[in-house]
């Protein structure tokens, strides 16, 4: 199943969705305004353009056409009667030369006409070249009849009469339906311009021959057809007036009853078969034929001219409304791009502001709420979460939801601080008490010390002393853990060598602790107590994760940067991930999180970190030569003092026991320099079985002094077989009371007031453990 089950799968960010969702539309638009614009600006220009091949070819070809059906009658006229005038026939072919020539000068309009128009136009040129001919045949007939030579005035006008009805079908609906009727007019005075030429060659003779009568016939009643079935009704407006006046005129009535009569002829008892007598009818029909003629001319000439004025008129309307709404549509999409640019720019940075407050949740105010609380200090929750007001819509409602999640996110974070506080001041109170009952234990310990002088008394009341001071130390641990300072203080420096013996003191295992050190120096005050408990802890780390009786070495020395504390062991070391980890944790300050606490329970390092920062005290895991773990603990100068210069410590003020003893001691202390590598606690090693003292202080006495007084082991003199338990006690007895009668020279140290006091310094009787601070 999908990670995101119940969302919709989402390409790329908000923005660019945004950005899609404002393109797509207007892309859109723009297309088809584009499109639009274009199929109109189309249409206009090609029905003007076709207006305007209509008006220079299809009118010319029409005025061309109407000079060669004259041309055709006057020359069927002088076929019939070669004698007569040539005058009219030759006027009338200068003006067909005239049509014929602007024609002929529209060939590169033609050349850009449609093929189908461009085929019937250069049909139209090509038979106009061959006029010349023809033209001569009727001067001098020798090659063809005359009537094959009126022929090809016929065939030149047909291909004109379909040239125009080709133009005539253009895009426009409107104006192809009124071309129609115009070009069966035109249609109609070419076959009524036939029948005069036909009766035009026969009047002489008064007879038709029966083809010829065919011919005739069939041409009055294509005409009649055209008229009455196609002309009539589908003519409009003012050709259909015009139309109606020349069909109810007299002369229409004429060629009508002239027409009648030939076909008349033809009925059976009518004349001799195969020559058929014309009615004695010529001049009525030369009079009506011209009368309508003229009337048919005219009437084509301006329904021709009335029909490309409008063409013309519905091109330029056509770009008109084009242009319109071309500048409408662009104004249209213009400000649908601006609107959706502003709405996409308004929502982006309306999420923009919502982003930004968000981090600013997330990395300002959140972690200054943390801050303050972590400094102890109350956080109003209103004050702390001031509401993000994005609106009423859905933007708005998701700021209200993330309004309600940094409000239960910063109560959260102050019910989680004062629970952390709570449970820090819970920790807090146990280990005061604890405390209290420790130092309590102490107390009584020393004082049985001083009573006592019995070796055996002695070893046990020293091995409850010692598991009293490591018991103190884990007290303390707690009292760090909760943000608190353990109340050992004290008002003078104290020298380097009682800091690490009373850090070694605070070990389980001290008899593996070897200490090396030549440095006279000491440490400020308030440090005294936190460096004590940190080295304290990174040695039992050492012992308690290093093989017995291995030895744990501690070395002091000054470097460039302050005092430098060496802590080694020889355990199984670590990996350099993990050190590296490790390292990481000791550099900072760390926070008390209890689940972080409960998943690594490294209490020890979570106290060498906090105490060590808060004294700017460095501390670095490493690699030991002997395959276990170095740790360097670097003291700044700023708490170490040259111990030529710090008068003789007099002791903590508060809950330890005085330093002067163990000032007093100092020479017999300095000569046992047992210690222990330190071992840092290593997940998943069990820490060995913890070794019962194996030295104690009278058998290093006995050791300086050897068995003649003179120094020397006892190991290496033949009387240490001799040397029993009760020797030993022997000189213990009168070591005991030469410290004694020393301390009593001292002034009891002053406690805090809730503890409880004692005389000073223990009663040595067995093997004492380092001295306590």
């Amino acid at each position: 199943m999908s990670p995101r089950t119940g969302a919709r799968r989402r390409v790329g960010s908000i923005r660019l969705s945004l950005i899609l969702l404002a393109l797509v539309p207007s892309v859109t638009l723009a297309a088809v305004w584009g499109v639009t614009t274009t199929q109109m600006f189309t249409e206009g220009l090609r029905l003007r353009t076709q207006t305007q091949l209509s008006r220079s070819t299809g009118a010319m070809g029409t005025e061309a056409a109407l000079a060669l059906q004259q041309e055709r009658s006057l020359s069927a006229a002088w076929l019939a009667s070669p004698r007569g005038s040539r005058a009219a026939l030759d006027a009338q072919r200068k003006l067909t030369d005239k049509a014929v020539a602007k024609l002929v000068g529209q060939t590169s309009a033609i050349q850009m006409a449609p093929a189908r128009v461009k085929d019937r136009m250069y049909s139209v040129v090509a038979s106009v070249g061959s006029l010349e001919y023809y033209r001569g045949q009727v001067d001098n007939p020798t090659d063809i009849t005359a009537a094959q030579a009126l022929d090809q005035y016929t065939s030149i006008i047909d291909d004109q009469i379909y040239a125009f009805q080709e133009l005539s079908q253009v895009d426009d609906g409107d104006l192809t339906s009124q071309a129609g009727p115009l070009v069966a007019l035109e249609h109609a005075a070419e076959l009524v311009s036939q029948e005069d030429a036909q009766l035009t060659l026969a009047w002489p003779s008064g007879r038709l021959d029966e083809k010829t009568w065919a011919a005739f016939a069939q041409l009055v009643n294509a005409r009649r057809w055209l008229v009455q079935d196609q002309i009539v009704p589908s003519v409009r407006g003012s050709a259909k007036t015009e139309t109606e006046k020349i069909l109810q005129g007299p002369d229409w009535t004429t060629l009508e009853s002239v027409e009648d009569q030939v076909l008349a002829a033809h009925a059976p008892g009518g004349g001799p078969v195969g020559r058929i007598p014309l009615p004695d009818a010529r001049k009525k029909w030369d009079s009506a034929f011209s009368a309508v003629a003229d009337q048919y001319a005219a009437m084509i000439t301006r329904q021709t001219s009335g029909l490309l004025d409008r063409s013309a008129d519905k091109a330029h309307g056509l770009l008109v409304t084009a242009a319109s709404l071309s500048a409408g549509g662009l104004v249209a999409l213009l400000l649908c791009v601006g609107m959706s640019v502003r709405i996409t720019r308004s929502l982006s940075r309306r999420l923009l502001g919502l982003r930004l407050a968000t981090l600013s949740l997330a990395e300002d105010r959140l972690p200054d709420v943390v801050a303050r609380l972590d400094r102890g200090e109350k956080v109003d929750v209103e004050s702390a979460t001031p509401p993000l007001d994005y609106g009423d819509d859905e933007l708005g409602q998701v700021a209200q939801a993330f309004n309600t999640a940094q409000r239960t996110a910063v109560h959260t974070a102050v019910e989680l601080a004062d629970t952390r506080r709570g449970f820090q001041k819970v920790i807090l109170g146990i280990a005061r008490q604890s405390q209290n009952l420790v130092n309590l234990q102490l107390t009584k310990l020393d004082a049985l010390e001083r009573r006592h002088d019995d070796p055996d008394v002695l070893k046990g009341l020293y091995e409850l002393d010692s598991t009293a001071s490591q018991l103190r130390r884990y007290e303390e641990n707690l009292v760090v853990i909760s943000g608190e300072q353990p109340r050992r203080s004290w008002t003078e420096p104290v020298a380097l060598i009682d800091i690490l013996r009373s850090a070694v003191g605070e070990v389980a295992e001290y008899q593996r602790v070897e200490v090396h050190t030549d440095e006279e120096v000491c440490l400020a005050p308030p440090a005294v107590a936190d460096v004590i408990h940190l080295l304290a802890e990174l040695i039992d780390n050492a012992t308690v994760y290093s093989p017995a009786p291995s030895p744990v070495g501690v070395r002091a020395a000054m470097v460039a940067k302050g005092l430098a504390i060496e802590v080694e062991d020889r355990g199984l070391g670590m990996s350099d991930d993990e050190y590296a980890s490790l390292n990481a944790q000791l550099a900072v300050a760390p926070q008390f999180d209890v689940v972080a606490l409960a998943d690594d329970l490294r209490l020890g390092m979570f106290v060498i970190a906090r105490l060590a920062t808060r004294h700017g005290i460095a501390v670095t895991l490493r690699s030991s030569p002997y395959g276990g773990t170095t740790a360097i603990v670097l003291v700044p100068h700023e708490i170490v003092v040259r111990e030529a210069s710090a008068p003789t410590a007099p002791g903590p003020v508060d809950e330890e026991k005085p330093l002067p003893h163990a000032a007093r001691h100092v020479k017999a202390v300095r000569a046992v320099e047992s210690a222990v590598p330190p071992v840092v606690a290593v997940q998943g090693l069990t820490p060995l079985p913890r070794r019962v003292p194996q030295t104690s202080l009278a058998s290093e006495l006995l050791e300086e002094a050897g068995p003649d007084g003179k120094g020397g082991s006892l190991a290496d003199s033949d009387d240490f077989v001799d040397f029993t338990a009760e020797r030993a006690a022997s000189s213990l007895s009168g070591f005991q009371r030469g410290t004694l009668k020393a301390r009593d020279e001292d002034a009891s140290p002053q406690y805090d007031q809730e503890e409880a006091t004692a005389p000073d310094g223990p009663t040595l009787a067995s093997t004492p453990p380092p001295e306590r601070s």
